[in-house]
C-alpha cells in the first residue's frame, strides 16, 4: 500500500493532562498524518513533512474538520445492544428483568452474528475503533464477535461470561465448564491478527468461589490475557458482595484473593471504593472504566475522579452500553463532565479527550499499539466534523483555539459528528451526510 498522507487539523495527546498541561498533548493546525500499510509514519506540521513525500504519495484534504485518534471503549456489552434504554429499574432488577433475558437469545450461533456485526458497525458510526467487551455465557457469542471483528482487522478484546450461580439456568455454567470453554476460546482467538481475549466473571455475585479460581488459573496457564469484571457500582450490589463473601476486607479484595489484580485487568465502575480500595488499585497497577452515562442511568452514583488522580489510578472511558444510552464517546464525554461537575470537580476537554483515547489505551494496556499519532503505532482514527449540525455551525463561530472547538464537539456532538473511521489505514465508515 502506497504512502497517504491526511491533511488537516491534528490533535492528540502524548501524556495525562492532568492539570490541563499544554505538554501532555499536540495540535498541528495544518497537519500531515502519514500512513503507510495500516501503520503511523509521521505526524506533524505539513510544511515539515510534506517534503518526504514521496511522487506517487496520496493526500487525502480533511477540511472543516479536526483528525484525532480512534475512540476506545474500556467497557460495553454487545449482547445488551437491543435492551438500550430500557426503562426504570436499578441494577440487580435491571438485570433480572432487561439484561439476562436478552443474554438468553445468544444461544443461537445465528442471533450472535447478526448482533456483533450491528453492534461493531454502531461502534464505527460512532468512531470507537477498539473496545474491551464482554460477551455473554455462551462461547459462540465470542466466536461470532471476534470473526466481525477480525474481518475489519480491529483491536478488540472480549470474552465469554463466568457466571455458575444467581442468575437464570440457561445463563449458568460451572467452574469446570467456564474454565474449558473459555480455554478452547483462548486457543482459538487471543493473539490472532488486533484481537486479545479477556478472562470475564460478571462480577463477584455471580461467581463462586471457585469460578475465580478458575479464572486465575486461566490468567496464570496464558500469557498477556486480560481480565475484566464490574466492581463496586451500585450500594445494593456491595451489600450483596459483603453477605456473599465475609471473610473478605470488602469487594476489591474478594478479586484480590484470587490473584485478579493487575496490569492488564480493567474493573467497570469503581464508585463506592474505600481509600484502602483505591491504594491496592495503584499498588497492583489495575484500571478502572469510568461509565457516567450509565452510573447516571441506572442511579447507581458518582465516580469520583478526583480520588482516582489523588491516588494515581488509570481511567478509562467506557459506554457501558446497555447500562448506558449511547454509543457515543462523545455524548460519554459530555456525561462525563457533569458528573464531576457535581463532585466540584472539573475534566478539561483536552482531559476527556485523554480518557477515550491514549488513556483507554493505557487502561487496557494497548498504549504500545493504538491511542495516539506516534510512529510505529495503528493507525486507527476519526474525522471529527465541525458542522455536523446548524447548532454546532453556529456555536462554533464563536470560539478561536482547538481546545474550545472539541469542548463544543464534546457536548453536542454525537454520531453525526463522526465524519469518518479508518481502522488500521482503511476507512470502514464515512457519513453519508458528507
Amino acid at each position: 500500500m502506497a504512502l497517504i498522507a491526511h491533511q488537516g487539523e491534528i490533535l492528540h495527546c502524548i501524556e495525562d493532562p492532568l492539570q490541563d498541561n499544554n505538554g501532555a498533548w499536540e495540535y498541528f493546525e495544518n497537519g500531515l498524518l502519514l500512513t503507510e500499510d495500516g501503520y503511523i509514519i509521521n505526524c506533524g506540521e505539513e510544511h515539515c513533512l510534506v517534503k518526504q513525500l514521496p511522487q506517487d504519495a496520496k493526500i487525502i484534504r480533511h477540511e472543516h474538520g479536526l483528525i484525532i485518534p480512534g475512540f476506545i471503549d474500556t467497557h460495553v456489552h454487545y449482547p445488551q445492544t437491543e435492551v438500550i434504554a430500557s426503562y426504570g429499574k436499578r441494577l440487580i432488577e435491571w438485570l433480572e428483568q432487561y439484561t439476562f433475558p436478552a443474554e438468553m437469545a445468544f444461544a443461537d450461533p445465528e442471533k450472535c452474528r447478526v448482533m456483533s456485526e450491528f453492534f461493531i458497525r454502531e461502534l464505527l458510526r460512532n468512531g470507537t475503533t477498539s473496545a474491551m467487551v464482554f460477551a455473554t455465557v455462551h462461547p459462540q457469542s465470542v466466536d461470532a464477535f471476534f470473526e466481525q471483528a477480525i474481518r475489519l482487522n480491529m483491536r478488540m478484546i472480549c470474552g465469554k461470561v463466568m457466571m455458575d450461580r444467581n442468575a437464570p439456568d440457561d445463563l449458568t455454567d460451572t467452574a469446570l465448564s467456564s474454565y474449558e470453554q473459555s480455554r478452547e476460546l483462548i486457543q482459538r482467538w487471543h493473539g490472532k491478527g488486533r484481537l486479545g481475549y479477556a478472562v470475564t466473571p460478571r462480577f463477584a455475585i455471580t461467581s463462586s468461589a471457585e469460578q475465580l479460581e478458575s479464572a486465575s488459573q486461566l490468567l496464570n496457564e496464558f500469557q498477556d490475557l486480560h481480565f475484566q469484571t464490574h466492581l463496586a457500582e451500585n450500594p445494593e450490589e456491595c451489600d450483596l458482595v459483603r453477605e456473599f463473601f465475609p471473610d473478605c476486607q470488602d469487594y476489591l479484595d474478594v478479586y484480590d484473593r484470587y490473584s485478579l489484580l493487575g496490569r492488564k485487568s480493567i474493573f467497570a465502575h469503581g464508585i463506592h471504593l474505600s481509600d484502602r480500595e483505591w491504594l491496592r488499585l495503584r499498588e497492583t497497577e489495575s484500571s478502572i472504566a469510568y461509565c457516567p452515562a450509565s452510573n447516571l442511568f441506572i442511579g447507581s452514583g458518582l465516580f469520583n475522579l478526583e480520588k482516582a488522580d489523588q491516588y494515581g489510578v488509570r481511567v478509562g472511558m467506557g459506554t457501558d452500553v446497555a447500562g448506558g444510552d449511547s454509543f457515543s464517546m462523545l455524548r460519554t464525554t459530555n456525561q462525563a463532565y457533569k458528573v464531576q461537575q457535581l463532585n466540584q470537580f472539573n475534566i478539561s476537554p483536552i482531559r476527556s479527550l485523554y480518557m477515550s483515547t491514549l488513556g483507554g489505551a493505557r487502561a487496557l494496556d494497548l498504549d504500545r499499539y493504538i491511542g495516539n499519532f506516534e510512529k510505529g503505532k495503528e493507525a486507527d482514527f476519526v474525522i471529527l466534523d465541525y458542522a455536523p449540525t446548524d447548532l454546532i455551525r453556529l456555536r462554533l463561530h464563536n470560539v478561536s483555539s482547538v481546545i474550545e472547538r472539541l469542548f463544543v464537539l464534546q457536548m453536542l456532538g454525537d454520531d453525526r459528528t463522526i465524519r469518518e473511521t479508518w481502522v488500521m489505514g482503511n476507512k470502514v465508515h464515512a457519513n453519508d451526510l458528507h
